[in-house]
């Protein structure tokens, strides 16, 4: 089995990515085989995640998720890698519920038996941080926080003031620490960081943090801490036992605007019998030669909206494929596109396909975060009429007109059964994000669909 860390953060912007991020590529360099993950929901720290690794990072989420489907998505990733690094979500205890410990990192930490090294800000405290980590410490006994790192920590002077206090406290090592340095904020923008496939990111970010890393952090010790690690045996529940061979193509939006998928959706779809196309609505013409299907995942069409609409010829040869009745399966970012209308940010207006009646626009106060527990209102690629789903939503942009019950994708059952994106002819777009492990029989179906379209 291989080691696991779980890097967990007090609270949400305490350096989770960068530290995390850093950790993987110390590793890497050392000539180990890292498997990145990352906990919850998130599109965009995976992306920094890859590039310090050379792999695709995962999602594990043990709500949108059950457990033992975790467990096969985790050991299925990390099999043959050396050492897998999980990073966590918000602050360790933060998950779904406010009274329980559902989706959070802690409740993963313990499925993965993994230990957890904290990060704790120490930029604006000294000696009082220890009470803070006690804290955490004590807060679940179950959940084994083995190791502290500091973020923020602006002298050595500074660093005397709280490592000898956390550890004589709580008797937890601290491991190292991250100095205060404006070279290591990453920008940010409405949804977080910036994702970086839009090249934003560069090499020397990645360079001074590893280098950071090395330097003022025990590599060896957090190296030894993940060889304690206990994960117990996952059984196959969502993937089939052999990859089935191709029986028909799903064109995948996947450039700058649209970029937001769980890599293990993808992978099952894959698995299941589906040749995965990738094209650009923001580059071709055209979509690719014979697709069955096409699946337009979440991304930042708001910020290339102009592009996006210029491109009347990928806006007509969607209408032809939708017209020819090929499944087309779109979230939140793909609904946009889909729609009769997207205003940015600035706003300003721009026509988008159109096969949907959505008109969206950016909203600069109202955004709409988390889970939700959604139930089909009809036969769709990926559910049939009244089953049930758990999802996730995250987007600052709102709908002019909400949809009616009778022309809706969703009843999200969590919020009094409100009618949730547009369903029409061979098209359903949603708000909803889905994790297609999130239940057995969702890619085999949308797999399945696509193919009864091809022939």
């Amino acid at each position: 089995m291989a080691a696991t860390i779980v890097i967990a953060g007090v609270r949400s912007g305490v350096g989770k990515t960068t530290i995390a991020t850093g950790i993987m590529g110390a590793l890497t360099r050392r000539g180990l085989k890292v498997q990145p993950f990352k906990a919850g929901p998130d599109y965009i720290d995976p992306s920094y995640h890859k590039l310090a690794c050379g792999v695709p990072s995962r999602n594990l989420d043990t709500w949108l998720c059950d457990h033992a489907t975790v467990l096969e998505l985790f050991q299925r990733a990390g099999a043959g890698r050396d050492v897998s690094v999980v990073e966590g979500v918000m602050g360790v205890f933060d998950g779904h519920s406010s009274l329980t410990e559902e989706g959070s990192t802690a409740q993963l930490a313990k499925l993965l038996g993994a230990p957890v090294i904290l990060i704790a800000d120490a930029s604006k405290v000294a000696r009082s941080v220890a009470a803070e980590v006690l804290g955490f410490q004590k807060f679940d006994p179950d959940l084994n926080v083995a190791g502290v790192i500091l973020n923020g920590v602006g002298s050595d002077r500074h660093l005397e003031f709280c490592k000898p206090q956390i550890e004589g406290t709580t008797g937890l090592p601290v491991l190292g620490y991250l100095p205060r340095k404006d070279e290591f904020i990453q920008p940010e923008r409405h949804l977080g960081l910036i994702p970086t496939v839009e090249g934003t990111v560069a090499s020397q970010w990645y360079d001074s943090v590893i280098n950071q890393v090395e330097s003022t952090m025990d590599v060896p010790a957090i190296l030894k801490l993940a060889q304690t690690a206990k994960t117990p045996p996952a059984t196959p529940s969502v993937y089939p036992e052999k990859t089935l061979p191709a029986r028909t193509t799903i064109a995948v939006a996947q450039d700058m605007a649209f970029n937001f998928y769980y890599q293990d959706s993808l992978d099952l779809l894959s698995a299941w019998g589906a040749e995965l196309a990738p094209f650009s609505p923001l580059e071709d013409e055209k979509l690719p030669a014979g697709v069955g299907g096409i699946y337009l995942g979440g991304g930042f069409p708001e910020l290339f909206a102009t592009q996006l609409s210029k491109n009347e010829l990928m806006h007509e040869a969607i209408r032809q494929a939708v017209d020819k009745g090929v499944p087309v399966y779109a979230e939140c970012g793909g609904l946009m596109y889909l729609g009769k209308s997207l205003s940015d940010l600035e706003g300003v207006t721009h026509p988008m396909i159109g096969v949907i009646p959505a008109e969206s626009a950016m909203s600069q106060s109202r955004l709409t975060l988390g889970y939700r527990e959604v139930e089909s209102c009809s036969d769709s690629p990926v559910l049939q009429k009244g089953q049930r789903v758990r999802g996730h939503e995250f987007h600052w942009s709102t709908l002019a007109q909400q949809p009616e019950s009778d022309e809706s994708v969703y009843k999200v059952v969590d919020q009094d059964n409100r009618p949730d994106g547009f369903r029409k002819g061979s098209v359903w777009a949603s708000y909803v994000h889905i994790h297609l492990g999130s239940r057995s029989g969702l890619a085999s179906r949308f797999v399945e669909t696509c193919a009864a379209a091809t022939t």
